[in-house]
């Protein structure tokens, strides 16, 4: 897993009936910036945890994706906690 900020989305005019509905973002993160099949509605400056490579497409049902964003991260103590 990793963990990373979203910095855009892509936009596909068409795609494969099995990411139909399928949302992709933009993720960067400390090594590199992918595309990622977003699972949990996160947006431009989310801090995100991704699942990769066989877990990602598995989670989103066997669709052919590399990444998928599972979480969106609260920021450092938000809810009191360091």
């Amino acid at each position: 897993m990793k963990i990373g900020t979203v910095t855009g989305v892509v936009w596909a005019t068409r795609k494969a009936a099995c990411l139909s509905g399928q949302t992709f973002l933009v993720v960067r993160t400390e090594a590199d910036e992918l595309v990622a099949a977003d699972q949990v509605g996160a947006g431009t400056g989310d801090r995100v945890l991704l699942a990769t490579g066989t877990v990602a497409s598995r989670y989103c049902m066997d669709a052919p994706v590399d990444a998928a964003v599972v979480a969106i991260l609260d920021p450092e103590g938000k809810h009191g906690r360091p």
